[in-house]
């Protein structure tokens, strides 16, 4: 791996980071798997568990720890995937959603309770667009829907 950045996330698991990341691996491209470090012997885990493994999806570092059931993740954090059109939505949807038809708004959790935004590129210059109406009815659109739809988003933004 590269030099990783002066500031990155950890992630903390339970017992499953090495799953995990694996799993991230193989849904994000240029992503690549790095140094692992493991428990030894006398430790909280059974020796040989993974204790650290630094992992990069799509460049970006990361590190997933299995640090036990201490603590879980929170809908109060969450990765947004930037999508640059609907077949990569439809993608990362179908590959992360764990329960997808419970989520809303384009935000969604895996198998490992890991929240995830999958945002298209041009929903952000919606949102950002001066005119209020317009705004407006793309934030409602949006509301009301599970995995984000280009299409019907365009068209509220397009018919407000």
């Amino acid at each position: 791996m590269t030099t990783a950045p002066r500031i990155q996330p950890c992630l903390w698991f339970d017992h499953q980071a090495e799953e995990a990341v694996r799993f991230y691996v193989s849904v994000f491209p240029n992503s690549r798997i790095g140094a692992i470090t493991r428990y030894g012997p006398g430790a909280q885990l059974p020796e040989g568990t993974v204790l650290t493994i630094d992992f990069e999806l799509d460049g970006q570092h990361h590190t997933a720890l299995n640090g036990g059931p201490h603590f879980q993740f929170s809908p109060a954090i969450s990765f947004v995937v930037r999508c640059k059109t609907q077949d990569e939505v439809d993608h990362y949807w179908k590959r992360l959603s764990a329960v997808p038809e419970q989520e809303r708004c384009g935000w969604l959790k895996d198998r490992y309770g890991l929240s995830w935004q999958i945002v298209p590129e041009q929903v952000m210059l919606m949102l950002q667009h001066p005119d209020a109406a317009r705004r407006q009815s793309v934030t409602l659109a949006l509301l009301a829907m599970g995995r984000l739809d280009i299409a019907a988003l365009q068209h509220a933004f397009d018919h407000p």
